[in-house]
């Protein structure tokens, strides 16, 4: 089993870019949703290792087309989702990423983020961070939906965000339904199959790296 990674240095308040000593408020309102989705089981239906990578075609940070067919074509593939460029989480997750991707190319495999963000920010997240791999956008997390990994903030969350302009979901998205994706790891080798993956609910825990490095290494 793959060992859950928590990003270090971190605190939950870091969500709103706040203080290393977030308000206690914040700080529970997080902890309860974290909560409310493990009790609800979110994730849990995702697909699992063994099961078939369902399809996807998105436009990248350019507006060019990228499908999971043409992808695998070249080798495994690393599907990573983030909750968009305004995480904190999700920028030292994918700083992580690009950090070994050339050990990644060099063994024949791909890694690929999604986000449920317009092309701009797409755009953002990925300059921002000199990302060498593409920066897909899931348009009403339709992709992510469709992987049981979508799910709603909550009115308190909502609320919360809502009190930040640099947190503008709604924004950023393209729409007011203030739902996100599950922070998730998909490590799809050429057939198409799920060979590991990674979901948690709670939006610290990423696949550690040494996993993923290792899985896709399985994989080729």
């Amino acid at each position: 089993m793959l060992r859950h990674g928590r990003i270090a240095g971190r605190t939950s308040g870091d969500l709103c870019g706040s203080s290393p000593h977030p308000r206690p408020a914040f700080s529970d309102a997080i902890e309860r949703l974290v909560k409310r989705l493990r009790e609800s089981g979110a994730g849990e239906a995702a697909p699992k290792p063994g099961d078939p990578m369902p399809p996807f075609v998105l436009p990248d940070e350019t507006g060019h087309l990228v499908s999971l067919e043409n992808l695998l074509r070249q080798g495994p593939v690393a599907v990573t989702f983030h909750r968009g460029h305004w995480c904190p989480y999700c920028r030292i997750s994918i700083n992580a990423l690009a950090k070994v991707h050339d050990v990644i190319v060099g063994n024949g495999a791909q890694i690929v983020a999604i986000i449920p963000e317009r092309q701009k920010y797409a755009t953002e997240f990925k300059n921002d961070g000199h990302i060498p791999f593409p920066v897909l956008t899931d348009m009403d997390n339709g992709y992510a939906m469709s992987l049981n990994l979508a799910f709603w903030m909550g009115e308190e969350m909502k609320e919360f965000m809502r009190q930040r302009p640099d947190r503008d979901i709604a924004k950023f998205q393209g729409n007011d339904s203030w739902m996100l994706p599950i922070p998730a790891t998909f490590i799809v080798g050429r057939s198409g199959t799920i060979g590991a993956r990674f979901v948690d609910p709670d939006y610290r825990r990423r696949m550690a790296i040494d996993d993923l490095v290792a899985a896709l290494c399985s994989a080729t």
